[in-house]
């Protein structure tokens, strides 16, 4: 989308393409049951999750293993100046995993590292945790992923398994990912989205959604353009920026928007242009095809004149 197009008149168009893509497609399949953290859904009530609370930071040990423990917690938290070398954008860990990865519902870590080594239908495998971490690094953050067994690698994995530490292994754990919003009435709408945006979001992440500094550093993360996450990153997925908009945003807000407005807005945040997918196969259609073949995503559709994903023109 350019930046210069009115959201009106843009949505307009973002509308259109989303109701032909979404609009009986997500009514259709979220009717069968729950929403799963991939996007997909599933049938059946979701079985039941156990409560946990990570340990205060004055449990932190002395010794090697805590200093390792709060270099990870700093790596998290600080991750463009902590570990420049494998950040390709203006966000950090923590944008994602609000509250140094302790909050239940901003996709903990403590959650997290209980739940690894899985099967993951976005690689097709079973990952370890530190796999889980590099595909962060690789798409979330554009960047390049830390070698397995790097500084970088094991003091985050520090820090994640002490703040699970006492969590049960093999549990799902409450506040585990984002929340999974009830099914919409009608497909996610990119004109309303936009008036939510500028009504709600604008004062921390600006009108054109590329954040805000102080003192030289990103206070609030862009939404989208060049210094955002790309196209291969969890959040370009509407049912899961939905979910975490919905309980966490505005920032210490959470809970204040409707579902109607979360989805809303998560469909004009990913109605955005951004990085391209580091699986670009040459062909946004086949890109598409291969790794976005989902009424959640925008990739590949055309809003305000522009397709999304098509590569910037050199």
């Amino acid at each position: 989308m350019s930046r210069r197009e009115p959201p009106r008149r843009a949505g307009m168009a973002a509308a259109a393409a989303l109701r032909a893509l979404a609009g009986a497609a997500i009514v259709a399949s979220v009717s069968a049951g729950s929403a799963t953290a991939n996007g997909a859904f599933a049938a059946g009530p979701p079985p039941a999750a156990t409560a946990f609370r990570p340990p205060p930071e004055t449990a932190i040990p002395a010794g090697p293993l805590g200093r390792e423990i709060r270099l990870g917690e700093t790596i998290f938290r600080h991750t463009g100046t902590a570990a420049p070398h494998f950040v390709g954008n203006d966000l950090r860990c923590s944008n994602c995993h609000l509250d140094g990865g302790r909050l239940a519902g901003a996709a903990p870590l403590w959650a997290a590292w209980v739940a690894f080594p899985a099967y993951r239908s976005k690689t097709h495998q079973v990952n370890t945790f530190g796999e889980r971490l590099q595909g962060c690094f690789h798409y979330s953050m554009n960047g390049t992923p830390p070698p397995l067994g790097s500084p970088v690698l094991v003091a985050l994995e520090a820090y994640s398994a002490w703040l699970a530490h006492g969590a049960p292994t093999g549990a799902r754990l409450a506040g585990r990912g984002y929340p999974h919003l009830p099914k919409p009435a009608a497909a996610p709408d990119y004109a309303r989205g936009a008036a939510v945006f500028r009504q709600h979001c604008a004062f921390c992440h600006g009108a054109d959604g590329q954040g805000r500094r102080a003192g030289g550093q990103v206070v609030f993360p862009p939404l989208w353009g060049d210094r955002s996450y790309n196209w291969g990153a969890g959040m370009t997925s509407i049912a899961n920026a939905a979910g975490f908009i919905k309980a966490n945003m505005p920032l210490g807000l959470g809970g204040s928007l409707t579902d109607r407005q979360a989805w809303d807005v998560a469909a004009f945040v990913d109605g955005h242009e951004r990085p391209q997918d580091p699986r670009f196969t040459g062909s946004v259609a086949q890109t598409r095809a291969k790794f976005h073949a989902s009424p959640y995503s925008m990739y590949g559709l055309t809003v305000a004149g522009h397709l999304l994903g098509a590569p910037a023109p050199k």
